[in-house]
């Protein structure tokens, strides 16, 4: 039984349009949401194993910019790259590639949220710092990595997931594939991370989970975006990013604690962060009209600055 999402009367009001752009050998599935003419375009990418759903939420709470969100290659409706590795350095020539073959006008803001937040930071640590005319007029990282995962407030839970991940790739490719999919598993995980208690939220919660979170296209993608999301954070990439960057973090976050996204604002040439309380690891979901009012405000602030 699906259950109905508590955003839904908001995004029912935003316009969206489904493309595809080939990059490096991926179909790339992309939703285009509000006014293709606004000055500002949002370019979302979501978190590991998700999809574009997972960030509609916030999508829903704001209004006048343009939010174009893709699925990774490998993850929801996406086929994986045949042109590079499902890594942060793959993923990064993936988003470079993808916001150039979108043709964007106007001011351009990168997204990133979780997984994502380290896919963005990559990108733009990669790229070429002399190309402004290539580069973002501002970054968003939501629910940024802040340091190594395996350092984070709930450490142990990620070596539970490395040897869970390990045990996928060496059973046999059915069995793997199965494993990772397992609907028992994915439950356990999105019952760890939600932090509100408002039963009829919950729900929709791990509904969200059960839908999208094994939506990937085979076993070796998840496991190399895997071992990707653990070997690397923001915080390495982060002094090399010299745009104004906003970073909105949650106060019982249990992948990065709030001690460590204070440090990693530090790091960032230009950076601000906004903390969100009473919430974990998914503010997308629980708390995405706080994240959105620190977006748009965010926005209209480069808007002034850059007209």
């Amino acid at each position: 039984m699906t259950v109905s999402s508590p955003y839904a009367a908001a995004l029912e009001r935003v316009p969206v349009r489904e493309e595809a752009v080939p990059v490096l050998g991926s179909t790339t599935r992309c939703w285009d949401y509000g006014d293709r003419d606004a000055t500002t375009t949002l370019v979302l990418v979501h978190g590991f194993r998700g999809d574009h759903h997972g960030l509609e939420p916030v999508v829903a709470q704001l209004h006048g910019i343009r939010m174009i969100s893709p699925d990774l290659p490998g993850f929801g409706a996406s086929t994986p790259m045949t042109e590079a590795a499902h890594d942060i350095a793959g993923y990064g020539r993936w988003l470079r590639a993808f916001v150039d073959a979108s043709g964007l006008s106007g001011r351009v803001v990168l997204l990133g949220h979780s997984f994502g937040s380290i896919v963005v930071a990559g990108a733009l640590a990669d790229a070429d710092t002399a190309a402004d005319a290539d580069r973002p007029a501002g970054v968003v990282l939501v629910n940024p990595i802040g340091q190594p995962a395996l350092e984070g407030p709930r450490g142990v839970f990620t070596r539970l997931a490395v040897f869970y991940y390990w045990l996928a790739s060496v059973l046999p490719e059915r069995l793997g594939f199965a494993l990772l999919r397992n609907r028992v598993i994915v439950r356990v995980m999105s019952m760890a991370m939600a932090k509100t208690r408002e039963p009829a939220l919950r729900r929709w919660i791990h509904d969200q989970h059960d839908r999208y979170f094994s939506a990937f296209s085979d076993r070796r993608v998840v496991l190399e975006a895997f071992r990707a999301s653990v070997a690397h954070d923001v915080s390495e990439y982060a002094a090399r990013i010299p745009e104004r960057t906003l970073l909105v973090a949650a106060e019982k976050d249990d992948i990065t604690p709030i001690i460590a996204e204070y440090r990693l604002q530090t790091v960032f040439p230009a950076a601000e962060l906004v903390v969100i309380p009473e919430v974990g690891h998914l503010i997308h979901y629980e708390t995405p009209a706080a994240a959105a009012r620190a977006i748009q405000r965010f926005v209209a602030e480069l808007a002034e600055e850059r007209p």
